[in-house]
């Protein structure tokens, strides 16, 4: 079997942050680490916020059969939709062979590819582009501003993403979220948190008619900059979509477990 610490830090990464953006949410949230899986569950319209995960370590066909059937029960007895996330690294061979077949029988489908990266790179210098200027998130209109750039990146109704963001204090005063200004309009956003010795990237988006201009990496470079000044950190994680991936070897990441996301069948 390979090293599979950073897949292990990658999975363990999300249970951490994920737990304290629901419970900020709501702090009566669906929390448990139940045996292998780890439910964060806001139920909220804002579906990032809905999660439950795989976290046993070498599972086989069989027991991760019972923990997508498992999952996928707890996912039905929400009333706002989410996803599973898998880590492939994590799965015995055999048993990541079957997967689509278990998430089809359990009623699932493929949302879409994900990867996990890791990097003992900070600290990065303070980041400047040409067309940006950066604004730390402090005020609900800002927080409507970074979740409008979520929603429009990845397809969400806007008030799905305001609904996941708008009066949290912890996003106003311990996450490093910074909006990326062009000519007084925020367009592209991301946000550092601490998270047990590490900083964890969160919730980087362009707006989607102004890609490929650098927004992304730049806006992702001023939250680390500021995450790991506040905090004097060097290590730093995330999880990426298939789209962003390319964006952070550049800074100095690397990429551990393939992910999979996957949501309930309409």
């Amino acid at each position: 079997m390979p090293d599979l610490a950073e897949s292990i830090e990658s999975m363990e990464q999300l249970a951490v942050v994920w737990r304290a953006m629901v419970l900020d949410r709501d702090a009566g949230a669906d929390v448990r680490d139940l045996p292998g899986l780890a439910v964060r569950w806001a139920d909220c319209r804002f579906a990032f916020w809905n999660c439950v995960t795989l976290t046993d370590v070498g599972a086989d066909t069989e027991l991760v059969e019972q923990r997508v059937s498992q999952a996928a029960g707890i996912m039905r007895s929400k009333k706002h939709p989410g996803f599973l996330w898998v880590f492939e690294d994590l799965l015995e061979e055999g048993a990541l062979a079957g997967l689509e077949a278990m998430a089809e029988r359990a009623g699932l489908e493929h949302a879409f590819p994900g990867i996990g990266m890791a990097g003992d790179l900070l600290p990065v210098p303070d980041p400047a582009h040409p067309d940006l200027t950066f604004v730390r998130v402090r005020t609900d209109e800002h927080l409507r501003a970074f979740a409008d750039i979520n929603s429009r990146a990845y397809g969400f109704p806007l008030e799905d993403g305001r609904d996941g963001l708008i009066g949290s204090s912890l996003w106003k005063d311990r996450v490093h979220a910074y909006l990326g200004v062009r000519d007084g309009v925020p367009v592209t956003c991301a946000a550092t948190v601490e998270a047990e010795g590490r900083l964890f990237v969160v919730l980087v988006a362009t707006d989607p008619d102004l890609e490929r201009r650098g927004y992304g990496e730049a806006v992702t470079r001023k939250a680390l900059h500021e995450g790991a000044r506040a905090t004097g950190l060097t290590r730093a994680t995330l999880h990426a979509t298939a789209a962003g991936a390319p964006v952070y070897p550049r800074i100095g990441f690397r990429p551990n477990s393939p992910m999979r996301f996957y949501g309930l069948k309409e």
